[in-house]
């Protein structure tokens, strides 16, 4: 019996383009309707905007390309659950932009690691990360202690936010949208940052993380 499928397989092009509509269509089927599922979609009720300073240090974050060896993704397994905490939901993560989930655990899992340490305990990891876990191989992030922020952008990054979650943010009482930062808290920003340092502000951050769930 001669089989059906020999004339797609044996031509590349054709099987390339029915490749390329499968995938499409599955694609489609799963990925469209969490745009309009509300779990997606909807900040999970203790969820709070960066402060200026918790903004720039994941900025900082970003940019010393933390998320490459820490995920900020728990697992819904208990082997995770038992380790980091409450398994991550996407309500947590409907303001960020970009996700910071991550691909790779060099490091621990930082989801959940608010308030798990104190801020002198990140600070000496920072400066020597073996200093307080031996075994580490995380480098050393010395200079973040010496560069200081003068505030410049952040107003900038409230507005932007404010822009980027104006149809996710929390409502108020007769179901209209609460901006995430106030004209006031966007003001405010040059100074909230001013003259910190970039390791107190990603300190800020890293105790921001996983405030919403526990």
């Amino acid at each position: 019996m001669k089989n059906k499928h020999e004339k797609f397989e044996k031509n590349v092009g054709l099987f390339a383009i029915f490749t390329f509509l499968a995938i499409s269509i599955g694609g489609l089927v799963e990925i469209t309707p969490l745009f309009f599922q509300k779990a997606t979609n909807t900040p999970v009720d203790n969820l709070r905007p960066y402060t200026p300073l918790e903004m720039e240090g994941r900025d900082i974050y970003i940019r010393e390309s933390c998320n490459v060896c820490h995920s900020q993704m728990i697992r819904p397994f208990r082997a995770e659950t038992e380790r980091y905490g409450h398994y991550s939901v996407a309500g947590e993560q409907v303001w960020e932009h970009p996700f910071l989930w991550g691909s790779k655990r060099t490091g621990p899992d930082l989801a959940r690691v608010g308030g798990r340490y104190s801020d002198d305990w990140h600070r000496a990891h920072l400066l020597d990360p073996r200093s307080v876990v031996p075994e580490s191989n995380m480098p050393s992030f010395k200079w973040l202690a010496e560069n200081t922020l003068d505030g410049e952008l952040t107003a900038k990054k409230l507005s932007t936010f404010n822009f980027l979650t104006r149809n996710r943010s929390h409502k108020d009482e007769q179901g209209n949208a609460i901006p995430l930062y106030s004209e006031t808290d966007i003001a405010g920003a040059k100074k909230a940052v001013k003259g910190k340092t970039e390791m107190d502000a990603l300190i800020a951050y890293l105790q921001s993380l996983g405030h919403a769930l526990k």
